[in-house]
């Protein structure tokens, strides 16, 4: 029998999915666009891989039948965990991994979170897969004390298998001679991105240099009690168009359309309160756009990394970035490629 290891990402298709303005594979979201990353890393080290979006709970056990993996990857939590009480009969031999992709502090706002984790782990070939070490930590705390587990039980039964993103690198020529600079908040409206703050330093920051802010966001998606951080936003920029500045808002949009839009930014925030990756900074600093994130990114260089609490450090971090865009975007790529390598690694000792 062959020990080769064959592979099955499977993720559920968003509810908002619209078949006319996003792909047929479902919404380009974050989240598929970091599985596909994962797909592909392996196909090309040389494992058979595969990612299938489905619909609901219920498409497992037919698209399992067809592909014979030997590992499924259920990408976050989104599948109940009394469905595996069906799927490790039917296919006793696959080792299921459920990976999550948050911290604990965004995982407070999942409100069936550690039930289903918890749930989760009774299962004897089911893996808990984080992909930051803080909350592999954590998790490993709570079933530890649930189990009563040894360490290298708990080890075995939560793994840690980070993020990959491509290193395909471009870079951009920065004008600083027009009368506006266009600062980017991409990605979901939710509390913990931390909007509003970013918005107000980057006001700061605008006025501080002698230009107009355009300040984009992406409003397409409210999750988490975001529609209040959206309400504020809106509401800033009504009172300061007067004095040239405005809020941009976007569709959500396909992956390569995404990119061409990040291109056209001078500079990327993501200065989050949590964060495990942080795939918007990364397509930000792929097009050559200099960032400042939070030290809540693994891969950033620190001196890119504000405080979260404090609009003048990110001032600060603003100003240093458009100063210099070249030695930001240059160290970001570099800590990037270092942190992806690391990944690469990682997946192909469990997989390989």
């Amino acid at each position: 029998m062959s020990s080769a290891k064959k592979v099955l990402f499977i993720l559920k298709r968003r509810h908002d999915y619209d078949a006319i303005l996003h792909s047929n594979v479902g919404l380009s979201t974050g989240l598929y666009n970091s599985a596909n990353f994962m797909n592909e890393m392996l196909i090309e080290n040389g494992i058979e891989s595969d990612l299938f979006v489905a619909t609901d709970n219920n498409c497992i056990d037919r698209q399992v039948n067809k592909y014979k993996p030997t590992h499924v990857i259920i990408e976050a939590l989104w599948v109940v965990p009394s469905k595996f009480e069906i799927l490790c009969k039917l296919h006793p031999t696959v080792t299921w991994i459920i990976r999550l992709h948050s911290e604990m502090p965004f995982m407070a706002g999942e409100g069936m979170a550690m039930d289903w984790i918890g749930d989760y782990s009774e299962y004897p070939n089911l893996i808990i897969s984080c992909n930051a070490p803080r909350m592999l930590s954590e998790t490993r705390i709570y079933l530890k004390a649930k189990h009563g587990w040894t360490d290298t039980q708990t080890e075995a039964k939560v793994i840690y298998l980070p993020n990959y993103y491509p290193q395909d690198y471009k870079s951009k020529k920065f004008n600083k001679d027009k009368d506006t600079i266009d600062i980017c908040c991409f990605g979901a409206i939710r509390p913990l991105k931390n909007h509003l703050l970013q918005a107000v330093a980057a006001v700061g920051f605008a006025e501080k240099i002698g230009k107009k802010l355009n300040f984009h966001v992406n409003a397409g998606r409210i999750e988490m009690q975001g529609g209040p951080v959206i309400n504020n936003l809106m509401g800033l920029f009504e009172h300061l168009n007067d004095r040239g500045h405005q809020l941009v808002n976007h569709l959500w949009r396909p992956r390569d359309e995404f990119l061409e839009l990040c291109a056209t930014m001078d500079i990327g925030l993501q200065v989050s309160f949590s964060e495990t990756f942080n795939i918007v900074n990364a397509d930000l600093i792929s097009q050559g756009v200099p960032i400042i994130g939070s030290v809540e990114i693994p891969w950033i260089v620190h001196n890119y990394a504000a405080d979260p609490t404090d609009s003048n450090d990110i001032i600060n971090k603003l100003n240093n970035a458009y100063k210099w865009p070249k030695v930001n975007v240059t160290t970001n790529q570099w800590s990037l490629t270092h942190y992806t390598n690391n990944t690469l690694k990682i997946w192909n000792k469990y997989f390989g």
